[in-house]
């Protein structure tokens, strides 16, 4: 919905490319999406979880200030979206094509191919459109995600509920998904646009056209969707990781052995 111009509702869109294309064809892009997740959002928290337990030996404290987790954040999430920038590319393509007309559509079967594609037919600069949003899209989706996240389960833990378990994960990942949501929608649509293209559009040329065509309001096109998308996205991402942390620190406790009697 991010590059289409109209202002068609998120059900009566996919009505229409389902019953144009097929239900399949609302899972355009998977394998796309699929790359995209391994390399994006691999980087993103891998990098996070170093530069944070880097920061925190550095430091010399006992847990890590709010501040200098939302460096970690910012940095682990532009060096994610650089990495991440040409899966992006052939991710808004392959999931773009439905919105156009059969002569304009890149028509890629896979993630793969259109990676080759790109490179071949458009030359490896291609794989750079749109990096500047989508830098800025990484940063604000990994400040927004885990630094309000980390915020929010304090304040869930101090005001709501005293449990540190899987529904107090649950409602600050909320929180974060909601945040991320609205914080990313802007740098999202201008970063969508210029990948889903071969022209050469530039950020203030999408942004006048925008505006111009369908008010300042474009800038949170698709919020619905990428809400759906994205909170649960966050849920599980979250759940997960602080599963994983106990499994983890359980696993590396040394065990003490008991006394022998002789």
């Amino acid at each position: 919905m991010q590059v289409l111009k109209s202002k068609s509702s998120m059900v009566s869109t996919m009505y229409r490319f389902a019953s144009r294309d097929g239900i399949a064809s609302l899972w355009a892009g998977l394998s796309a999406s699929l790359l995209r997740q391994s390399t994006y959002s691999t980087a993103r928290f891998g990098f996070h979880n170093y530069l944070s337990s880097l920061a925190l030996r550095k430091s010399g404290k006992e847990k890590l200030p709010a501040s200098w987790n939302v460096a970690c954040a910012g940095v682990s999430g532009g060096v994610a979206g650089l990495i991440g920038n040409p899966t992006e590319v052939a991710l808004v393509r392959m999931c773009a094509d439905g919105a156009k007309k059969p002569s304009e559509r890149f028509n890629y079967s896979n993630s793969i191919q259109a990676l080759f594609r790109v490179c071949k037919e458009e030359g490896f600069s291609a794989f750079t459109k749109g990096l500047m949003p989508n830098v800025v899209r990484s940063v604000l989706m990994n400040i927004s995600q885990i630094a309000t996240y980390a915020s929010a389960k304090q304040w869930v833990l101090a005001s709501v509920r005293s449990n540190d378990d899987i529904t107090t994960h649950s409602i600050a990942s909320f929180i974060a998904g909601t945040v991320a949501t609205t914080l990313c929608a802007p740098a999202d649509i201008i970063k969508s646009r210029m990948q889903a293209t071969a022209g050469k559009e530039g950020i203030v040329q999408v942004v006048r056209q925008g505006i111009q065509h369908e008010g300042p309001l474009f800038l949170m096109k698709g919020w619905t969707p990428a809400f759906i998308r994205i909170t649960p996205h966050t849920i599980l991402t979250f759940v997960f990781m602080e599963q994983l942390k106990k499994v983890v620190q359980f696993s590396v406790t040394p065990t003490v052995p008991a006394t022998v009697k002789l």
